[in-house]
Parts: C-alpha cells; sequence; structure tokens
C-alpha cells in the first residue's frame, strides 16, 4: 500500500469517469494519483518520471496502450504497466506480455484486483 502519497501511479483512460473513479480508490488505498486523458498528455507528464505504476487504457482515440508503450520504450521510461481492457483476449494478453506489461486487467474490474496487481508490481520493483 502507498504510503502518505510516496507511491505515484499515472492513469491513462479516455472515459473520465473510469479515471476519476481510479483515482479515488487509488487515493483512498495512499497512493498519489494522477490522471491523463490522451497518450500525449501522460508521455508529456512532469511525473512521468518519478511513476511507479502506470495503469493505461488499450482503447483510446488517437493512441492505443501499444502505441504509448512504444513511445515510453523510445524515452527510455521504464516502469511497471497495467493494462486495463473491455475485450482481454488472449491474443491482447500475449501481445501485452510480449512488451512487457505485467498484467491485463479486465472491466470492469473486480472488487481489489486492481489493488492487489499494483501492490505486486511496486513489491517486485522495490
Amino acid at each position: 500500500m502507498g504510503t502518505e502519497g510516496k507511491d505515484i501511479i499515472l492513469v491513462l483512460d479516455d472515459d473520465e469517469a473510469v479515471r476519476e473513479s481510479l483515482k479515488f480508490s487509488l487515493e483512498l488505498e495512499g497512493y498519489t494519483v494522477r490522471t491523463c486523458a490522451e497518450g500525449r498528455e501522460l508521455l508529456n507528464h512532469p511525473d512521468l518520471a518519478r511513476a511507479r505504476c502506470l495503469i493505461l487504457d488499450y482503447r483510446m482515440p488517437q493512441m492505443d496502450g501499444f502505441e504509448v508503450l512504444d513511445r515510453l520504450a523510445t524515452q527510455h521510461v521504464d516502469v511497471p504497466v497495467l493494462l486495463i481492457t473491455s475485450n482481454a483476449s488472449d491474443a491482447l494478453r500475449r501481445r501485452a506480455a510480449c512488451v512487457g506489461v505485467r498484467h491485463v486487467l479486465e472491466k470492469p474490474l473486480s472488487d481489489g484486483a486492481l489493488i492487489e496487481n499494483i501492490q505486486s508490481v511496486l513489491s517486485l520493483s522495490s
């Protein structure tokens, strides 16, 4: 669990309701959360270099989650990523694993699944 806002989590989702819901629930757990509505915003975010975890939506209008991951690699940003999607097919999971995504979570997110996965990636990267 985050302590005193030390663990910054960046959330990228084009749906404002999803962003705000994730922000609210993660802040209740003690994390500092920054939200972005589109890929370019995340790629230029001032807290990107300090983020401990990224939560990326797969399907977005301008730049999908994999395009964001490609750009992050180009920028040499190495941070654990959780990919969220409404359709977690086996092909999507394989593709995500190949580019280093730690977990693929299906929307709607089940109670506790997101927090458990964040705690898991944070403990591995500590």
